[in-house]
């Protein structure tokens, strides 16, 4: 590229970038706008990983277990994985048991369970409470859990406490079965049909359309946390966000730095994989086992329930992705917006709709989740990516949703205020479920 467009495309990135917002959720690492009155005044927390214990032991068997390729047989659940979904499931009936054992904070979905006068593994628990989950859930897939299950209880002391344990795991297991029930997830639904005219999502068999109409597991419906209608065609939003992102997303002659490109491909692991990999290591820490516990049944509802209503407004607006927003500018009366024909993204682009993006709307509510756990958003923590087998710090919560939504405009998947609205979302369905559930006694 020439010294003299480079120049252009570098004043009119500039120009864009001055209009731009941040990105939405909690604002930029001071005060929680409502999710909790004065978290951030907290000491700043850094997540310190002392090792697995037997809740991450059994949130990796249960990824493993859910991440399995779907069957045309078998289960709901093995016909159609949901991984956030399942994860939720499991590590919800080890809440349940661990808060029936120490008393210490009100059981989800009110399952109460009591256990008095006891001495009770809560090993024991923990693995029945999985075990049991997994096979409800998964009957077909024994190989992945069963040994794990018979080598865990085999390591215990044969005791009361041992039996006493697996006692409420398994009773903290069936009665999650029973209330998730027909979840929702087998619903028929018709072949999908691409729309053709301008706005509109282009691909064929998109991906995760069963989503919305899973039952969630605090929100009151799918479409409680709808996010706006996106920006007209025609509007200026439009134009700036397509400009931003044409200029910094294209995979031929970008305004992007290689930094940004590395940002960009670091978020492009399969995020069933990433955040079950990364969740579990911030339960890796000092913390009882039933503080273990909590947070990953806060971070996994909360990140299924975000799921959930990020596709339900997904499908519900089917907006078109940049991939052909772009070529096809032509059509969409705007004269802010000029077609480039050639212009492809510089990652591949997920199979599903526009806006609001996925990434955002999780993103946003795992950081929410975190910020609520430890009392504050500044919380220094590492991810790590498969994809560029580098690892990121961040020093608050807000950070790291800064850094998803610029990844996925680097990215040339979406529009900035795909981003924003995704983010907003995420953590309003964060706020709603953890100001109901997992509270103290």
């Amino acid at each position: 590229m020439n010294k003299h467009l480079t120049g252009m495309m570098a004043g009119a990135l500039a120009a864009i970038l001055v209009l731009l917002p941040a990105c939405g959720g909690g604002g930029g690492g001071g005060g929680s706008a409502g999710g909790g009155a004065g978290l951030s005044a907290a000491p700043p927390v850094k997540v310190i990983v002392t090792g697995p214990n037997a809740v991450t032991y059994w949130n990796e068997v249960a990824s493993n277990t859910a991440n399995l390729p779907a069957t045309a047989t078998g289960s709901p659940a093995e016909q159609r994985p949901s991984d956030a979904v399942d994860l939720a499931v499991v590590h919800l009936a080890i809440y349940n048991a661990l808060a029936a054992i120490t008393g210490q904070y009100q059981p989800y979905g009110g399952l109460a369970q009591v256990v008095s006068g006891a001495v009770v593994s809560q090993q024991a628990a923990i693995a029945a409470a999985a075990h049991g989950v997994l096979k409800g859930m998964f009957p077909n897939r024994s190989a992945q859990y069963q040994a794990a299950y018979d080598s865990f209880l085999a390591s215990l002391p044969d005791d009361a406490a041992k039996s006493e344990g697996i006692a409420v795991g398994a009773g903290a297991a069936s009665a999650m079965l029973a209330l998730r029930g027909d979840d929702g997830r087998s619903v028929a639904l018709a072949p999908y049909v691409p729309g053709t005219e301008p706005g509109r999502f282009r691909g064929v068999n998109p991906v995760n359309r069963n989503l919305p109409f899973i039952k969630p597991f605090a929100m009151t419906s799918a479409s409680q946390f709808r996010a706006p209608a996106p920006p007209a065609l025609d509007s200026e939003v439009y134009a700036i966000d397509f400009n931003e992102t044409r200029l910094l997303g294209a995979a031929v002659g970008s305004a992007r730095t290689d930094a940004q490109t590395e940002i960009a491909r670091f978020y492009t692991e399969a995020p069933l994989r990433y955040w079950q990999r990364n969740l579990r290591r911030f339960a890796m820490s000092g913390a009882s086992l039933v503080d273990q516990a909590r947070l990953l049944a806060m971070l996994f509802l909360v990140e299924a329930d975000a799921g959930i209503a990020c596709f339900e407004s997904k499908y519900h607006y089917e907006f078109w992705r940049p991939q052909s927003a772009i070529p096809l500018a032509g059509t969409d009366a705007n004269p802010a917006t000029t077609p480039d024909a050639a212009w492809t993204p510089v990652v591949p682009t997920p199979n599903h709709p526009e806006y609001p993006a996925a990434h955002g709307c999780i993103t946003a509510a795992m950081a929410e989740t975190l910020k609520t756990y430890y009392r504050t958003d500044q919380v220094e923590f590492t991810l790590d990516s498969t994809v560029t087998g580098t690892t990121r710090q961040f020093m608050s919560t807000q950070a790291m949703v800064n850094e998803v939504c610029d990844a996925r405009v680097y990215g040339g998947m979406h529009f900035r205020n795909s981003t924003l609205r995704g983010a907003e979302l995420g953590t309003s369905v964060a706020r709603w479920a953890l100001q109901r559930n997992f509270l103290a006694r």
